[in-house]
């Protein structure tokens, strides 16, 4: 397949997918607005940071496989791409390390003032009277908002500093994600007033989301405990910068942020940040992800969904439905021959019922086979009569 590797990406992963018999083209210095001219003829295309527009889409005669060299999607069409059929599939996990190390850099860093202590011994000040006051981060609650891998990977280096983790409950968490998290010994609240009225530190690990967006605001963090730090290493817009300046100008509470609401959009120039100049703000230059580690990390994750793609397979797909909206499933049970599924849908069609998911397996010896079928809408007594007069159809069985 035709490769284009679109932002920098650990060369570990280039040479394993040349390896391959993969033609990769590696341009990263394209731009939302220089990609479109770049696209023709690709199938697949590897982004970090790179926005991938609806332009880039329709220019993209063959693209059929974006992969995000990360978790987060926000900067691909989600809407475009799932309009084309193009598959998005992401890499969730692999920098969980180190934005989680960073996260615990940025706390130890606002408690023990470790920049301003650099700065004045590059100044040639020495003040141990004043570097001396510090409050330490053992036995102190620490709330995470966010128990993806992240936040989890952040409970667990907070609990070796001996802080006390809890976050909030939520009815919907799959058991999978329960048994993580009391693994962890993480301990769940009932909500998030609860959650920011007891923790002496909030640490921040939500995507960007429709329900994210600018939820640290001025009602956030009033409810936020007098002395306690904010930290945050997920997105910038996460939080309301005005409100957040508001309360550190009251020397309510203090912060650590890797991210911004107004960050420059390339990797260097100016940042005139009021908020990244104030005293009571410990910041990084939105680095959290960007360890040796986590990049080799994240470029085999790529490597992985390209080769689970090239053997018909997509893997952390974000945007196929995971399951049919309404409908119903039908079982056929079928004698593995040519054109037996087309005979099924066909009846299927001249029904007006839309095939949504399916799989078809068969049976060892390869006589018999059983096609799972999600179809649009409730299946009728006469098509399930039509389906099983098919001479090769051996059963069908309906589960509404």
């Amino acid at each position: 397949m035709r490769i284009l590797l679109a932002d920098s990406l650990d060369q570990s992963a280039v040479q394993a997918l040349s390896v391959d018999g993969h033609d990769c083209v590696v341009r990263p210095e394209l731009t939302a607005d220089t990609l479109p001219e770049a696209i023709g003829g690709v199938e697949v295309l590897v982004v970090r940071s790179t926005k991938v527009s609806e332009a880039a889409l329709a220019a993209g005669d063959q693209l059929s496989l974006i992969v995000r060299a990360g978790a987060g999607t926000d900067n691909i069409d989600l809407v475009a791409a799932s309009e084309q059929g193009i598959y998005v599939c992401n890499v969730p996990g692999r920098n969980a390390i180190a934005v989680a190390e960073l996260t615990m850099g940025l706390l130890l860093s606002i408690d023990r003032r470790i920049p301003d202590n650099t700065a004045d011994l590059r100044a040639g000040r020495w003040d141990k009277k004043t570097y001396t006051k510090s409050d330490g981060v053992h036995g102190k609650q620490l709330g995470i908002i966010g128990l993806g891998d992240i936040g989890l990977a952040t409970a667990e280096r907070a609990k070796a500093f001996g802080l006390s983790v809890a976050a909030v409950r939520k009815a919907n968490r799959k058991s999978e994600a329960l048994s993580a998290i009391r693994s962890v010994g993480v301990r769940l609240v009932d909500s998030l007033d609860e959650l920011l009225a007891t923790s002496d530190i909030v640490s921040l690990h939500v995507p960007k989301a429709g329900g994210t967006t600018g939820m640290v605001n001025a009602e956030f963090l009033a409810k936020m405990r007098d002395g306690s730090i904010l930290l945050n290493t997920a997105r910038g817009d996460v939080v309301d910068g005005e409100a957040l300046l508001a309360v550190l100008d009251a020397g309510k509470i203090r912060a650590g942020l890797d991210v911004w609401p107004d960050e420059p959009g390339s990797p260097q120039g100016e940042f005139n940040s009021i908020l990244a100049k104030h005293p009571a703000v410990v910041g990084t230059h939105h680095i959290g992800a960007s360890t040796d580690q986590a990049q080799r990390s994240v470029a085999d994750g790529a490597v992985e969904v390209v080769s689970a793609y090239a053997a018909g397979r997509p893997v952390n797909c974000v945007n196929l439905r995971l399951k049919p909206e309404g409908g119903c499933q039908l079982s056929v049970r079928h004698l593995d021959q040519v054109g037996v599924l087309a005979k099924v849908f066909a009846v299927l069609r001249s029904h007006d019922l839309n095939v949504q998911q399916m799989e078809n397996q068969v049976f060892v010896g390869g006589h018999a086979a059983v096609a799972n079928i999600n179809v649009s809408q409730a299946v009728t007594d006469s098509a399930v009569r039509e389906l099983c007069s098919i001479g090769e159809v051996l059963s069908v069985n309906l589960d509404v």
